[in-house]
């Protein structure tokens, strides 16, 4: 009887940390922006889903991970499944955020794990929503919508903005985002 308790409370904590790594990993703004942007094609949140348990699986197989080798993981994640190229400073950050949620769920601080993944969620669900602007309707001629593309991207060239934007795609089709 011990034994199977054992087991359910081994399968409760496997979930908790597999909700520590969501946690972390949805309410990073960098994998969020990939997602409502979709870089990662149209397939982006399933994307996101799927490295939770890559994350996570990465944890169990390797002992005594270092947060540098975690953030090389995570980076060459974003690189191969959203063609983006985190340069914003944040990789360190969900590493390190990752690391302390592994820490937590191996030394059976289980509800400091909780507590740190409600802190996480209640973090995301105060991120802004980016929404695009509506799109033309079926009705708008050719050349109307050629009229306002090109204003639109007239006005991106001519910008007196100095600093440089949140995201942008380079001409070779790599995303890279930065900090603003």
């Amino acid at each position: 009887m011990s034994v199977r308790f054992n087991m359910a409370a081994s399968a409760v904590s496997h979930e908790l940390f597999k909700e520590g790594v969501r946690a972390v990993l949805h309410s990073w703004p960098v994998l969020q922006i990939a997602v409502d942007n979709g870089f990662g094609g149209v397939y982006g949140q399933q994307k996101a889903d799927w490295m939770v348990d890559v994350v996570q699986q990465y944890f169990h197989d390797n002992a005594d991970l270092q947060q540098c080798e975690v953030e090389d993981f995570i980076a060459d994640l974003m690189d191969q499944e959203f063609d983006t190229v985190v340069d914003d400073g944040s990789l360190p950050q969900v590493s390190v955020s990752l690391v302390k949620v592994f820490n937590q769920w191996q030394q059976g601080a289980l509800q400091q794990l909780q507590n740190t993944i409600n802190t996480l969620t209640q973090k995301k669900s105060q991120r802004a929503k980016v929404t695009a602007p509506p799109t033309q309707s079926d009705e708008d001629s050719e050349e109307e919508k050629q009229v306002m593309e090109c204003e639109a991207s007239g006005s991106s060239v001519c910008r007196t903005d100095p600093r440089p934007p949140t995201t942008q795609d380079e001409e070779d089709g790599w995303t890279v985002v930065r900090k603003k």
